[in-house]
């Protein structure tokens, strides 16, 4: 298993020949990091290599689902799961939940433009480590990540 992908393990080559053979379980955290924000901040349809690369436009998520279907938060995270297990195969037992906005003053929600999810798994390393990041989704609909 490496800790990088191809073309991280090759720029980083010419820096460290010296750590070679060494898995850094940090710089396998942080690899996955940069990957899942490349993935989850490109939407369906913007690469060749793939129509279902990356994640559908949540912003009109909410509008295109027919008022009978199923809660649309549970869609945005099986969305964000299914993608997550299919292009970043460095993680296992991938969950996604969303986070419900807390209440700010006068119990309205502290950003009612940002959306909250919780990424949870396990780095497929020798010692199968637990991961959890934070990631939020601005008004903008670029996600952030943080591990």
């Amino acid at each position: 298993m490496r800790e990088e992908r191809l073309l991280e393990r090759l720029k980083a080559w010419e820096k460290e020949p010296a750590r070679r053979g060494k898995e850094n379980p940090r710089r396998i955290v942080d690899s996955v990091i940069r990957h899942l924000q490349r993935i989850l901040n490109t939407k369906h349809g913007n690469v060749p290599i793939a129509d279902d690369y990356g994640t559908p436009d949540f912003t009109d998520f909410f509008l295109t689902l027919p008022k009978t279907e199923t809660n649309p938060k549970r869609e945005i995270e099986k969305a964000i799961r299914l993608t997550i297990q299919k292009y970043e195969p460095r993680l296992q037992g991938v969950r996604v939940n969303l986070v419900d906005q807390e209440e700010g003053e006068a119990g309205l929600p502290s950003d009612p433009l940002t959306i909250r999810f919780q990424i949870t798994g396990r780095l497929v390393t020798e010692s199968k480590t637990q991961v959890f990041f934070e990631t939020t989704v601005d008004n903008d609909g670029k996600i952030n990540i943080v591990g």
